[in-house]
């Protein structure tokens, strides 16, 4: 009898302490889980105060994820924290953090927000630089080891989310990582499919009303019939903004009038009216060019921050170039110009278009609550994501819409539509 109350008494107090032990795990700070994950630093910072608390966290990353020998180096991360009981939207960034603010779909679906800085860039450069480790399936697995550690934390819904190159790098993540997170959200994302993808020239042919594409080319001949006076006046203006250009002045300048479609229709918020006509000075030529297509896109120190971009557009996630035909009476160039000008001193970047290939065939097959947002002048959408038959996924295409273009831009409508798509891949109610 006494064997079995002392037994009864053991274990009473083997289940109280581990009761004690799981409300003291429960009871952990937010801040003393996150020191709990292995090769991460933590430090609690203001950042955005909407959220109920804001981290800043570095994880140890390897450079090579097949190779730990490779080395490592430091990824930044931010975290702004409602509740554990929200969903997570993870802000997967294709360049540097850029804000420390709640994105749309943080403040659409009030949930808690993970930014991630892309590999090569700001403050998550290795110590040395290895372009053979800047690719889509390290930085993917990049994001993975993020986003698993944290999903320790929260057990709610997790969501990606990225505009622009994030937008691209958001849609490689969910490839290689399907299971990552149950819905993505790319803005604005383009999918290039060469090196120089020649759709981007189809786009900028038949994009808005003839009229405006006459008025555009008009402005560029005027331009280049100008070109000796312009020189002069972007020789003073580059020296006031201490621009130095690797091409040289006059390729710059050429840079800059072929630009200017392509920036036109990216950006919007130019209209019809703005274009200078024929009968504008030099001066006003010049202005409006470097308003819209300003000359700081090649200039050396302003190109340096975006040098893994254009390491991985060369190599890899392709780009655009510059068609001369049509002004080749004022050129000096026997092929369309590409962006090799950025590494004027290393050998041409080979292309490899095998992993946008094989993106888009299981973009229009298998993949799975992917919901894209574009717009519809955009010169990116020249090269938007083709879902073909497949339902699984849905695109959205914002009416007029610029490479700004955002749920909240569309349509009421449109923005009913976006938001039950991702109420129904959520299950949740999604209050406005």
């Amino acid at each position: 009898m006494k064997k079995h109350i002392i037994k009864s008494i053991c274990l009473l107090f083997l289940l109280s302490l581990g009761l004690s032990n799981s409300l003291l795990a429960k009871s952990k700070s937010l801040e003393e889980k996150l020191k709990q994950i292995p090769n991460v630093s933590v430090q609690k910072i203001k950042g955005d105060t909407t959220f109920a608390s804001y981290f800043e966290l570095y994880f140890t990353q390897a450079l090579d994820h097949n190779n730990p020998d490779a080395g490592t180096f430091q990824q930044r991360v931010l975290l702004g924290h409602h509740s554990i009981d929200r969903p997570m939207v993870v802000e997967i960034e294709g360049y540097q953090i850029w804000s420390e603010k709640a994105g749309e779909l943080s403040k659409l679906l009030k949930a808690n927000q993970l930014t991630i800085e892309h590999r090569y860039f700001k403050n998550s450069m290795p110590d040395s630089i290895d372009w053979q480790y800047l690719n889509i399936k390290q930085a993917a697995a990049d994001q993975h080891v993020i986003i698993q550690a944290l999903k320790k934390i929260y057990k709610e819904k997790w969501i990606t989310t990225g505009i622009s190159k994030g937008g691209q790098t958001t849609m490689y993540h969910r490839y290689f990582y399907p299971n990552d997170v149950e819905v993505s959200v790319p803005y604005v994302a383009p999918l290039n499919l060469a090196r120089e993808d020649k759709r981007i020239h189809e786009h900028l042919a038949s994009v808005g009303k003839k009229e405006t594409r006459d008025k555009i080319y008009q402005f560029q001949l005027a331009c280049f019939k100008n070109k000796e006076k312009l020189l002069t006046i972007a020789e003073s203006h580059a020296k006031e903004k201490k621009y130095s250009f690797l091409m040289g002045l006059e390729k710059a300048l050429d840079l800059s009038i072929l630009e200017y479609p392509f920036a036109y229709w990216q950006w919007g918020g130019i209209t019809f009216y703005n274009i200078p006509d024929e009968n504008a000075s030099v001066n006003e030529l010049f202005e409006h060019l470097i308003k819209v297509s300003g000359m700081d896109f090649f200039d050396e120190i302003s190109l340096k921050p975006s040098l893994a971009f254009y390491h991985q557009a060369l190599s890899e996630i392709g780009m655009y170039s510059y068609e001369i035909v049509p002004f080749k009476e004022y050129l000096n160039y026997k092929d369309d110009l590409t962006f090799d000008h950025v590494f004027p001193n290393e050998p041409i970047r080979k292309f490899d278009a095998s992993s946008m290939v094989k993106i888009n065939k299981w973009l229009q097959t298998d993949a799975e609550k992917i919901l894209f947002i574009y717009g519809e002048y955009d010169t990116w959408s020249a090269t938007a994501v083709n879902l073909k038959e497949n339902n699984k996924c849905q695109k959205f295409v914002n009416p007029e819409g610029s490479h700004k273009t955002r749920i909240k831009s569309f349509p009421e409508e449109m923005q009913k539509e976006i938001v039950s798509t991702l109420e129904a891949w959520l299950d949740l109610k999604i209050q406005k």
